[in-house]
């Protein structure tokens, strides 16, 4: 074994033992994203557990939640059951209200598990006029960029892990459960389908091997 692979096994063994969740790290912004847009009527595609949920109900008048995940779904509906302006759907993108238009999309660490032509065109079409589209993705690893941002993310998680977790964890906590799946995508290709689908779109690369877009339907 690699001094390297040594070393990424046993960050790995750290990280799990001091977990933090990299989405909810870039909740605040997308709330901030949403909020600047005037969005009153908001859907989350993969809420998970809701934590943003809890977030965009503070900057909307109604927020739909969809998670397609059983056991996910039943915490998220559970604990938003008595809360006015928030319900949560067991359900995939594809099983969103059809005829249904929203002033601003989110979906955060979701649109690697969907086709990416085809959902980047009905989540343009599932926006109303003047709507805004926020997504925080994953994309695969691909050039010095990339592997630059991938290194300074490496040495940054395990002290954010030991702030904000510094207990050691016996397991990760229920919003870090859900099913996940490696991203086929590079952050090029995904560029390259936004530029098609969503003319205007803002995509920059982020810490923690994540992505953000953000689109502007027109008016």
């Amino acid at each position: 074994m690699s001094l390297l692979t040594t070393l990424i096994t046993r960050l790995d063994r750290f990280n799990q033992r001091h977990p933090w969740s990299h989405n909810d790290l870039y909740a605040p912004w997308v709330v901030r994203k949403v909020a600047a847009s005037g969005a009153r009527e908001v859907l989350d595609v993969g809420c998970g557990t809701g934590n943003l949920l809890a977030l965009l109900r503070r900057r909307a008048d109604s927020v739909i939640g969809l998670e397609p995940d059983p056991g996910t779904a039943a915490i998220a509906s559970a604990r938003f059951a008595d809360t006015p302006g928030v319900t949560v759907n067991r359900a995939g993108f594809e099983g969103r209200d059809p005829e249904r238009r929203w002033d601003a999309i989110t979906l955060v660490a979701v649109l690697h598990h969907l086709p990416l032509e085809p959902t980047l065109r009905e989540l343009r079409a599932s926006l109303n006029p003047g709507g805004r589209l926020v997504v925080v993705g994953c994309h695969r690893d691909e050039g010095p960029a990339d592997q630059l941002t991938g290194l300074v993310s490496l040495l940054l998680n395990p002290l954010i892990g030991l702030l904000k977790h510094p207990a050691p964890a016996a397991e990760p906590p229920p919003h870090m459960r859900a099913p996940t799946a490696e991203p086929p995508e590079t952050l090029a290709r995904i560029r390259a389908a936004a530029a098609r689908e969503l003319p205007g779109a803002r995509v920059r690369r982020r810490l923690f091997w994540r992505h953000t877009l953000v689109y502007d339907h027109p008016a």
